[in-house]
């Protein structure tokens, strides 16, 4: 197999993606539930890390820990997100969102877009550690790995913990303030986070190691700033008010720490 240029490889993951997104669409016009485009986005950051891994100039130990550590992370978050979609009604982020824009498809198909683009950037991290020619020292690959357990093991208990919560019918309205949840508002995204700081190390050597740095950085700047937690905590708010006022008061919205007990609450 001749050697693809690492520039041409995340054009391919757009366009595939990009793709799929447009299928998605069509289905959510049909379903009217548009949380598909968070399965598609799972379910193409896993292939991308495979393809990467397939196609990659690289050692093999490190393609093999890419495609495994990237396909295992993206297929876990598939399989929730299929389940949670299929099983409950649209997310009331995306309802607001339906209503706000008057359902304007055409803004719903530009949204899914930029899903596809956010997956070729966020693969990046994949396609610098598939670069990397060079013998892996075996205490990156330990840390790797050990990141790769604690994040992934971490972001799994937080969306069991959560889904727990919210499928009894007396916590209806209610903020969960019971396990991770109760030292981060937000301890799946902190994880999911946590996840993208492997693939620097398996980079290590890579010569666009750097890249591998982007998986943090803008997954910091995603969930923080932009797709993440501001759209969660607005949509909170507005279903759970001042219970989720307090929580705001009280949790720590990132970095899980111990919490502050809240006068009003009590």
């Amino acid at each position: 197999m001749s050697e693809l240029s690492p520039w041409i490889q995340p054009l391919i993951v757009f366009a595939a993606t990009a793709v799929l997104m447009v299928l998605a669409w069509l289905r959510q016009r049909v379903t009217r539930n548009a949380g598909i485009v968070d399965i598609v986005w799972a379910g193409s950051m896993m292939t991308s890390a495979v393809y990467y891994a397939l196609v990659g100039p690289g050692s093999v130990e490190v393609r093999l820990a890419t495609g495994v550590l990237g396909g295992l992370w993206g297929g876990r978050l598939f399989v929730f997100l299929l389940r949670r979609v299929s099983s409950e009604p649209e997310d009331g982020r995306y309802a607001y969102l339906r209503q706000y824009w008057n359902d304007a498809q055409g803004k719903f198909l530009a949204f899914f877009l930029a899903q596809a683009m956010f997956t070729a950037l966020l693969s990046l991290p994949f396609l610098a550690t598939v670069w990397n020619r060079q013998p892996l020292a075996h205490w990156a690959l330990a840390a790797a790995i050990a990141i790769w357990l604690i994040s992934v093991a971490g972001e799994a208990l937080a969306d069991r913990q959560l889904t727990r919560f919210r499928h009894d019918p007396d916590h209806r309205g209610k903020t969960c303030r019971s396990g991770l949840w109760r030292y981060s508002r937000h301890p799946n995204y902190f994880f999911e986070w946590l996840h993208w700081f492997a693939y620097p190390l398996l980079a290590i050597g890579s010569p666009i190691a750097w890249l591998a740095w982007s998986g943090p950085v803008l997954m910091l700047v995603f969930l923080y700033r932009l797709t993440g937690i501001p759209y969660t905590e607005a949509q909170a708010v507005r279903s759970r008010g001042d219970d989720y006022r307090a929580y705001q008061r009280s949790t720590s919205a990132f970095i899980p720490w111990f919490p502050k007990e809240d006068i009003d609450h009590v």
